[in-house]
């Protein structure tokens, strides 16, 4: 009987710890992150996330998932699917880093999904949409405005290189991100202005056919685009062993930041904090934002689709709701390029 008992009580004891050791295990495998799970919601059927809304409401993940909220995002379509504003790039990058976190399965798939439709969008010359698959207006064109397809290059170039936590995804995606990454290379190098013989920088935006420069929203002229051209710039640095084309784009595309840059300019609101123009100030260096192809001077876009030449000539709203200067290539010029011209001599 005593053998009965004590055959009894470990038996017991051996489910107890099998019972334990499942549910430890299935605490572990649904170990969640606040920010992924969220995404997860708003993800599209496409693969990709919107930037806005069906009705124009910004993706604000710190909002709290309310009935109406998540009516909005079920009525969201894949044709809000972009690549603007850090939209899809952001979602794939946490979710990578939420999965590397977590082991959470759901969330590596997610991101996968959201790279397969990143293969898609691209374009055959290596160029990225806006968006996709919604070719409507300006948004078909190859995108660097607001560092849109530099964003995209930067994951492929992570998978290629297993950076940034990009080391998780399926090694299938190795192979494509390498062709992604030499394409868009080639598409970034085709795209570079040439003024007089003379390679200088990039546009905000191109026709997808021609890859000639082209305006986007009525204020945003075809024209040189100093604060997108240091995202390209940066995204050509990291390149490995980088080619005589790509050295050279690099080289050039500095010099033309030196030739184009304003000292004693600051863009900030006057002392009385009505208005916003360029102020006297002796330690400041800043670029335009555009810059004209053909006289290299400073421009400025309005919403009834004229070009200025003086920021005060624009209208109160644009001139005090853009980013119409900015300090953009500073670091770059000053530490980034000296440090990788030292790398690559």
């Amino acid at each position: 009987m005593k053998n009965i008992t004590k055959i009894f009580l470990l038996l017991s004891c051996l489910s107890m710890y099998s019972c334990a050791s499942a549910q430890n295990a299935t605490q572990i495998t649904q170990k969640t992150d606040e920010l992924a799970e969220k995404m997860l919601i708003y993800q599209l059927s496409n693969g990709a996330w919107p930037k806005q809304l069906v009705g124009g409401a910004v993706v604000k993940y710190e909002m709290p998932l309310t009935d109406a909220l998540l009516t909005k995002i079920k009525a969201t379509t894949e044709m809000h699917a972009t690549i603007d504003n850090k939209a899809t790039s952001r979602e794939i990058t946490a979710l990578v880093k939420a999965y590397k976190n977590t082991s959470n399965q759901a969330y590596l798939k997610a991101a996968e999904r959201g790279l397969d439709y990143l293969f898609k969008a691209q374009y055959a010359n290596g160029g990225w949409p806006q968006y996709y698959p919604d070719k409507s207006s300006y948004r078909a064109e190859i995108t660097y405005n607001d560092d849109a397809m530099i964003n995209v290059m930067n994951i492929m170039l992570n998978i290629v290189t297993k950076t940034n936590d990009f080391d998780v995804v399926n090694k299938s995606y190795l192979g494509k991100a390498e062709d992604a990454v030499k394409r868009g290379v080639e598409c970034i190098l085709k795209t570079q202005v040439v003024q007089n013989g003379k390679l200088t920088i990039w546009g905000a935006q191109y026709d997808q056919n021609t890859l000639k420069p082209a305006k986007a929203r009525n204020f945003e002229p075809a024209s040189y685009s100093t604060s997108e051209s240091v995202g390209i710039v940066k995204f050509l640095m990291r390149l490995k062993n980088p080619s005589i084309d790509v050295k050279n784009a690099v080289t050039n595309a500095i010099a033309w930041f030196e030739s184009a840059k304003i000292t004693g300019f600051k863009f900030a609101k006057f002392p009385d904090g009505k208005d916003t123009g360029l102020i006297a100030d002796a330690t400041s260096t800043i670029w335009a934002r555009f810059y004209d192809f053909n006289t290299n001077k400073p421009i400025f876009g309005d919403r009834d689709n004229s070009v200025k030449n003086n920021v005060a000539d624009i209208s109160f709203e644009r001139r005090n709701g853009y980013a119409w200067y900015g300090a953009w290539p500073l670091n770059l010029i000053a530490k980034d390029y000296p440090k990788w011209q030292k790398a690559n001599q």
